[in-house]
């Protein structure tokens, strides 16, 4: 019977509370990932094809050709310039599993709802954007010499796409904390 108050009282603590609301959104995002949305894919490949279009136009964009689709080759997932290599997007790396961190830790973290209904679309905006910027780079880079591809796409990249989600919750925490009322 006295655990229950202990249970009230730690429950009361922010932090607790945020380590158990992040714990159990992404135990949900998780299991509703693994065994729905991605044995059906439509997901994973609507995310894909959007970063292939967007990588494709921004390469076209900067003056590069593309290297034409395979002939009768379904669900294709792969991008790349002239002077070099195709690239295979991954499920893995279409960045469904950032946006749901980044978007956890947002709704998880004490601020006001009506800043968390804009900051998480344009996080995930933000964040599909330097994806489609790693793609693209990443064709370039195959045209210079491919070695460099496994490199910038093991190492440079996360980095890059992961020192932006620390930034954006850094944005977070510092300017959209729940404040307490001023008399």
């Amino acid at each position: 019977m006295s655990a229950l108050p202990s249970l009230q009282g730690a429950l009361r603590d922010p932090v607790i509370r945020f380590l158990a609301a992040g714990t159990l959104g992404y135990a949900s995002w998780y299991l509703l990932y693994e065994f729905w949305l991605h044995p059906l894919g439509w997901l994973d490949a609507a995310v894909i094809g959007h970063l292939i279009r967007a990588s494709g136009i921004l390469l076209e964009g900067l003056g590069y050709s593309l290297i034409p689709e395979p002939a009768n080759a379904e669900n294709i997932r792969t991008i790349g310039v002239q002077g070099g290599h195709l690239l295979w997007i991954g499920d893995p790396c279409n960045g469904l599993g950032l946006f749901a961190v980044f978007s956890l830790f947002v709704l998880a973290y004490p601020g006001p709802w009506r800043h968390k209904a804009w900051f998480v679309p344009v996080g995930l905006i933000t964040i599909h954007f330097i994806n489609v910027l790693r793609i693209v780079v990443l064709c370039i880079v195959v045209t210079i010499d491919y070695e460099l591809l496994n490199f910038n796409h093991d190492y440079t990249f996360y980095v890059v796409i992961y020192g932006w989600v620390f930034l954006l919750w850094w944005v977070w925490v510092r300017l959209f904390p729940n404040r307490p009322a001023t008399a």
